[in-house]
C-alpha cells in the first residue's frame, strides 16, 4: 500500500508493503483474518499468482470467492464448498418430494369429493376462454404427515400414495 499501514497479507507475511502490493487493495489492514484464511488455505504464492493473472476488474469477486472457499474449507475440511452445495441441494429434493406428495394428497382428496367440474368464465378484454376450478372443492382441512408418505384421513385410514392398498 505504501502508506502508514501495510495491508494484512504484508503485516502478516511480516513484510514491507511495497506501493504496487497486489494484496493491498483487497485485503486491508483492518481486516487480517481474511487474509490469514486465505493463506491458511491456499497460500500467499498461489494467491499472488492467481491475481496477477487475472484482469483487475475480476480481482475482487476472485478474492470474495477465494475467502468463501477458505472459509468453507476450514469448516469443512474434506468438501469444502462442495459438501455446503450438495447439503442445499439435498434439502431442494426432500421439499421437492414433500411439494409432490402434498399436490397427490390434494388430488386424493379432490378425487373422494367427487369429479372436479370446470366452470368457463369469459375474459372481457381479450375474449378469450379461461377455465377455474370451484373455490368450494379445495379441502380446507388435509392432515400430513411430512415425514411419511401417506395420506391421512378423519376415518383414520391410511391410503398409500403411490401403493393402491387400503390399510385399516
Amino acid at each position: 500500500m505504501g502508506g502508514n499501514s501495510p495491508c494484512a497479507s504484508c503485516k502478516l507475511l511480516r513484510r514491507r508493503c511495497a506501493k504496487d502490493c497486489v494484496f493491498a487493495p483487497y485485503f486491508p489492514p483492518d481486516d487480517p483474518h481474511k487474509f490469514a484464511i486465505v493463506h491458511k488455505v491456499f497460500g500467499a504464492s498461489n494467491v499472488s499468482k492467481m491475481l496477477q493473472e487475472l484482469p483487475v476488474q475480476q480481482r475482487a469477486d476472485a478474492v470474495s470467492s477465494l475467502v468463501y472457499e477458505a472459509n468453507a474449507r476450514v469448516r469443512d475440511p474434506v468438501y469444502g464448498c462442495v459438501g455446503a452445495i450438495s447439503y442445499l441441494q439435498n434439502q431442494v429434493t426432500q421439499l421437492q418430494m414433500q411439494l409432490a406428495v402434498a399436490q397427490a394428497e390434494i388430488l386424493c382428496s379432490q378425487m373422494q369429493q367427487g369429479p372436479v367440474m370446470p366452470t368457463q368464465q369469459i375474459n372481457e378484454d381479450d375474449h378469450e376462454k379461461s377455465y377455474f376450478l370451484h373455490d368450494n372443492l379445495i379441502p380446507q382441512y388435509i392432515n400430513f404427515d411430512s415425514s411419511s408418505s401417506t395420506v391421512i384421513h378423519d376415518s383414520f385410514k391410511r391410503e398409500s400414495i403411490f401403493r393402491h392398498d387400503m390399510v385399516s
